[in-house]
Formats: structure tokens, C-alpha cells, sequence
């Protein structure tokens, strides 16, 4: 038997994000299986779970001119 699956992004089941904390560095993670850089500071964490789900422009305030490669 393999590996449970897990639902694919842009699928019928909604995107959950969270914000986990390691140590000195906060990860935004999703229920479809996405997980963000490790950041220092929460509210980037945050930033990037918003523009996973859609939930902000590119360029958010604070943060740079969106995601790498944009």
C-alpha cells in the first residue's frame, strides 16, 4: 500500500493555512500539502499563506516586489 494522498492545489478541498512555529523561525503550511520559507518574523509567515490562497496582491506591504521569480 502507498503513501496516503494528499489534495492536489487548486482542488475541491479548501486551502487551510497555519502558522508553526520552529524555534526562532515561523512556517506557513496548508492543507494541500504547501509549505512556505522558514521566516523570522510571524507576519511574513502570514504573508505568504495569504498569497498562497489568493488572499493578497504580489506585492504585499513589508514584504519585497512578490514571490522570487515573479
Amino acid at each position: 500500500m502507498g503513501p496516503p494522498s494528499r489534495p492536489q492545489y487548486g482542488g475541491a478541498v479548501p486551502h487551510q493555512t497555519a502558522v508553526t512555529e520552529r524555534g526562532s523561525f515561523a512556517i506557513a503550511r496548508c492543507s494541500c500539502g504547501w509549505a512556505g520559507p522558514a521566516r523570522r518574523s510571524r507576519d511574513r509567515a502570514r504573508a505568504d499563506a495569504d498569497v498562497h490562497v489568493g488572499g493578497l496582491p504580489l506585492a504585499a506591504p513589508g514584504l519585497p516586489d512578490g514571490p522570487a521569480g515573479a
